[in-house]
């Protein structure tokens, strides 16, 4: 009855990564595109370094190291994709700076990436940033254009 007294939940995303932020539709893989995995955006990265977008848990890192998923508070599930097809690469090019279950800040440091070497390899290295369980999410906010990393403003959710 009194609904209209209650504030909106909202979750703020950072960018994980410094580069240019895009719309995930963009992704030149149709698994992201299409949302399957989740709906977010994404990163065309232009440093090294990926950090924390929220504060939270790390709940997984791939046994490959091309992926890191978070949880903040709220229970919202953050999947952080390092390039396309780079699961192929088994791990080289990637150094994990977390391990599953250690508290993070918005900032702190979770992964060293090779992009050169992705590139190398033939391999895009645009990173998506998805909401995995997305059931809990009313409304997404998304940016767009160039951010740095822990400081700009990269995805707004508002909870159910």
């Amino acid at each position: 009855m009194f609904n209209f007294f209650k504030r909106k939940k909202e979750v703020l995303l950072y960018a994980p990564m410094d580069g240019e932020i895009i719309q995930i539709e963009k992704v030149p893989d149709q698994v992201f595109a299409d949302k399957l995995i989740g709906d977010g955006i994404a990163i065309i990265p232009s440093s090294s370094q990926v950090v924390s977008p929220v504060e939270g848990t790390v709940i997984q890192i791939a046994p490959t190291y091309h992926a890191i998923g978070l949880e903040t508070k709220e229970g919202v599930e953050v999947l952080i994709h390092i390039g396309i097809d780079t699961v192929q690469l088994k791990g080289k090019g990637f150094k994990p700076m977390k391990e599953v279950g250690e508290k993070v800040a918005v900032g702190d440091l979770l992964m060293e990436v090779d992009l050169e070497y992705i590139k190398e390899n033939k391999k895009e290295i645009v990173t998506p940033i998805l909401i995995t369980n997305g059931d809990i999410i009313k409304e997404y906010d998304k940016k767009e254009g160039i951010v740095s990393k822990g400081k700009d403003l990269a995805l707004k959710l508002i909870l159910k």
